[in-house]
């Protein structure tokens, strides 16, 4: 069992008593946004703890919504100094609360588990930050600026903004994003066994090696048509998360089409849309800070009719290039976000509330792609070495890709959810199907489920 307490900071200031969130947080789904970091044997193990307890409650000040709770009704956090929920345990479960144990006020928008492993002596520190406030690249922040604090002492010298997103886009009482993630209510001994979808989702860990990667990279350079229609200059060779990016997104697009008759004389009607989740930060003008914190996000979307899909699952090059179109134009329109406000909103969310309307229709196939390869979180030094792996969680979403940086930061881990229906289809198109390449064994390598 773990031992809790609630890490309790300086009292807020009166004029940050209500932190009003902005419609780009209030429209994300209920649920935690995950970390889990891995490290090797530990020493002085009580020491370690008591210094990860004493640093935590030393930054907290400095992102103080994270103390408070969430008011559903007001769209507002009521930052009353409740604290951070601060767990230690012998390896029950890695992760201290559910994954969508939030938007309830007695619900921790922050929660941290400290996990021994007694056998080897290994230490996993398992985070929960509420997506109602915190988007991945918030987290990030957050979470490097504690094991700054908790490395040399004393109090980071970041300056977390949380005033900018909610001025600029305030709340406008919208709902949020059904994905279908229910809360856990159940006894959670062993993990989140009761949550609605858990049954039917699996994940599975797609392991990219910088060999693959260059295989993948190196199969669309000379491949007729790779050249820029304007100039005639070849194009840039693409980048190890959208070289991966196009691989996933052609198999899900594909084990679609097979679930759903697109085989030979099948009767397959159903479009396709892919999301692509894109930090706007620094790409604004001026730029948006890189410490500013609340969702920062918009997303690019790929859409295509049923024919179209079935041509662009079999055209790797041209995938890749409709998907970097997709994201370059997003980007392009982040210098606007700040010096037109109605066009601002409609590219943080404006036009994602128009294109998720179809996550549920039967005539489309929605996949969405997020990449966090480049937080560095193996450089999260918390004063007992590097860590030796971050992982994210089981979370009970079909046709999710989460693509994470490797630890020698030249390979991606594609961490995938989908129904368990599609599992072996899925598993066997990656393998076999979506693109040849003689490096003399399959296309990734596959970890187990988890």
């Amino acid at each position: 069992m773990a031992e809790c307490i609630n890490i309790h900071l300086t009292p807020t200031l009166p004029d940050r008593r209500n932190y009003k969130i902005s419609v780009a947080d209030e429209v994300n789904p209920a649920m935690h946004i995950i970390r889990i970091i891995y490290y090797p044997s530990v020493n002085e193990y009580r020491k370690v703890v008591m210094n990860l307890e004493e640093s935590l409650a030393r930054i907290l000040p400095l992102f103080y919504p994270l103390a408070g709770r969430y008011i559903r009704e007001q769209k507002t956090v009521d930052c009353n100094d409740e604290g951070a929920e601060f767990s230690v345990a012998q390896l029950n479960c890695l992760l201290p609360v559910d994954v969508a144990a939030v938007d309830e006020p007695w619900d921790p928008l922050l929660a941290v588990q400290i996990n021994r492993f007694v056998e080897c002596g290994g230490v996993a520190i398992g985070i929960c930050i509420s997506h109602r406030v915190f988007d991945s690249t918030s987290v990030a922040t957050f979470v490097s600026a504690w094991a700054d604090a908790a490395r040399r002492g004393g109090v980071p010298s970041i300056e977390p903004d949380f005033d900018m997103l909610p001025s600029l886009f305030p709340s406008e009482n919208l709902p949020t994003l059904d994905m279908g993630i229910a809360r856990d209510t159940s006894d959670r001994v062993g993990g989140p066994a009761a949550n609605a979808n858990i049954v039917s989702t699996v994940g599975k860990i797609f392991m990219f090696d910088k060999n693959l990667i260059s295989a993948l990279r190196d199969s669309v350079s000379d491949t007729p048509g790779w050249k820029s229609s304007a100039s005639g200059a070849a194009q840039h060779p693409p980048s190890r998360v959208l070289a991966v990016s196009a691989v996933m997104a052609q198999a899900f697009m594909r084990a679609d089409r097979a679930k759903h008759g697109g085989g030979p004389g099948g009767s397959y009607k159903r479009g396709s849309v892919i999301g692509q989740m894109i930090d706007v930060r620094e790409r604004t003008v001026p730029p948006v800070p890189r410490h500013a914190c609340g969702t920062w996000v918009s997303s690019s979307y790929l859409e295509h009719t049923a024919e179209e899909s079935l041509a662009l699952e079999h055209d790797y090059p041209s995938m890749i290039l409709k998907l970097r179109a997709a994201n370059a134009k997003v980007i392009e329109d982040c210098k606007r976000l700040l010096s037109d406000k109605e066009f601002g909103r409609w590219t943080m969310i404006g036009s994602s509330i128009d294109v998720i309307k179809k996550i549920t229709s039967p005539d489309f196939n929605f996949v969405w792609i997020t990449d966090l390869s480049k937080f560095g979180c193996y450089e999260l030094v918390f004063g007992f070495g590097k860590p030796s792996w971050v992982s994210l969680a089981h979370l009970p979403v079909n046709d999710f890709i989460v693509l994470m940086n490797t630890k020698d930061n030249d390979g991606i881990e594609a961490w995938v959810y989908l129904h368990e229906s599609d599992d072996e289809e899925f598993k066997d198109i990656i393998r076999n199907n979506i693109i040849k390449i003689d490096d003399g064994g399959d296309a990734c390598d596959t970890y187990s489920n988890y």
